[in-house]
């Protein structure tokens, strides 16, 4: 099967206005404006095939929204070539509109003043959506998301989880066969985050839908996604399995070991560890699985001290990302 999602050399400019300094800087301005030019996506490649779960990431100002914007059709790329299902979005953004759905963290695509279900409505006639496949992806997404407990409040009303819940379900009202999803969990609580992840997979497993998922938290893409694609300045430095990034760079665990109040100092100087933070009888000891395995450091530990509890911590992805803009791959 063919790529469902192909971009080859993307590239995107903007020009900024400089602005004129001095007290009528703004008004030289209106007469005589200078430009410069901001590269936002340079020379990007990358291809999707239906069904998959990707990870989209980067820090603020890398390019990942505005390479959404290009896949959506919202912006025209100033170089390379994005084909979506062998559309070109900026070329036909209605025909592009109908097998995408999107989610923005920070914005709506509901009526702020309507309640939800008059927002579902409303999209259910937009999308020409028939009244058989509407109820049955409404009670479905009414089982999955419990849009139940909020679907006749007005949107203003309604919590972020349940706003992001209820986005969610619009997004895929028509059936879509892409999903971008652009800070889909941000600002949300541990509960409301959990709830969209389960969704997620749960719409990925269950009907195919192609999942690009752009986020600052590292536990959504660890939880959604088993591909990652990382953007730096405009520029793609991986794109593989996020199992194999943390292969590559998550080799350092952490034990963290809780012992009996007597016969240790302040640091418990095990062979093959460090000890990396201390609370009371709590202790850190930080370790490489291809150096020393957990169960020997454990054996190690239990040797010379008293253990009340213990526990292995693996490593967190947001980290090792943190390593590679710090250490480079």
């Amino acid at each position: 099967m063919g790529a469902i999602i192909e971009v080859k050399g993307l590239r995107k400019e903007f020009q900024i206005a400089k602005r004129k300094e001095g007290a009528f800087g703004a008004v030289r301005s209106l007469f005589s404006r200078e430009f410069t030019t901001k590269l936002a996506v340079n020379n990007v490649s990358f291809s999707i095939q239906p069904g998959e779960l990707v990870g989209y990431i980067g820090p603020n100002g890398a390019g990942k929204s505005t390479t959404i914007k290009m896949l959506t059709g919202i912006l025209v790329p100033s170089g390379g070539e994005v084909r979506v299902r062998s559309l070109v979005p900026y070329e036909k953004r209605v025909e592009n509109a109908r097998q995408i759905g999107v989610v923005f963290g920070q914005r709506t695509q509901l009526w702020w003043d309507l309640p939800a279900i008059e927002s579902f409505e409303l999209l259910q006639h937009i999308y020409k959506v028939p009244p058989e496949k509407y109820a049955r992806n409404m009670a479905r997404f009414k089982e999955l998301l419990g849009l139940d407990e909020f679907i006749q409040t007005p949107v203003r009303q309604l919590s972020l989880g349940q706003r992001m819940r209820a986005d969610l379900a619009a997004a895929l009202l028509h059936d879509p066969e892409i999903l971008y999803l652009d800070e889909p969990t941000i600002g949300l609580d541990v509960v409301a985050k959990e709830k969209i992840r389960e969704f997620i997979k749960e719409i990925n497993r269950e009907r195919g839908v192609t999942v690009i998922l752009t986020t600052h938290d590292m536990q959504d893409i660890e939880k959604i996604c088993e591909r990652m694609i990382l953007i730096d300045k405009g520029t793609v430095i991986y794109d593989g399995p996020v199992a194999q990034i943390k292969e590559r760079f998550g080799k350092q665990r952490t034990l963290v070991v809780d012992l009996e109040p007597n016969g240790f100092g302040d640091d418990l100087a095990v062979e093959g560890a460090e000890t990396v933070k201390r609370e009371g009888n709590r202790f850190w000891l930080r370790f490489n699985r291809d150096v020393i395995s957990a169960s020997q450091l454990i054996a190690r530990v239990s040797e010379r001290f008293a253990i009340r509890d213990l526990t292995v911590e693996e490593p967190e992805i947001e980290g090792i990302i943190s390593r590679i803009y710090q250490e480079g791959l």
